[in-house]
């Protein structure tokens, strides 16, 4: 996860970017959400980096997204779909386990 905040960091030093945890690690959604507003970011994209789309892209992050909205009405947030649904990843992920294959 950090790889890909850095990766982001690189491409755009302007695009502000924070890593949250939905369990075990931190920081969580809210302190990572908090640091942003801090910096004056008024619209966030929260970006799941799940490939697979169980409880908690279903359930428990709509639930925080409503309340982070709820929470702070003048910033807008919005939530993509879990990576692992993006075509794109699949198909990187088949010709990356396809690299190995013996012909």
């Amino acid at each position: 996860m950090e790889a890909v905040a850095a990766h982001i960091a690189a491409m755009s030093a302007h695009t502000p970017v924070e890593c949250a945890y939905l369990e075990i690690s931190t920081p969580d959604l809210t302190t990572a959400t908090q640091k942003l507003i801090t910096r004056g970011v008024k619209a966030i994209t929260v970006v799941p980096l799940f490939l697979g789309v169980g409880k908690h892209a279903r359930e428990d992050l709509p639930q925080l997204m409503t309340n982070l909205q709820a929470n702070h009405p003048d910033v807008l947030f919005t939530l993509q779909p879990a990576v692992g649904e993006d075509v794109r990843l699949i198909q990187l992920i088949a010709n990356i386990a396809m690299e190995g294959r013996q012909t």
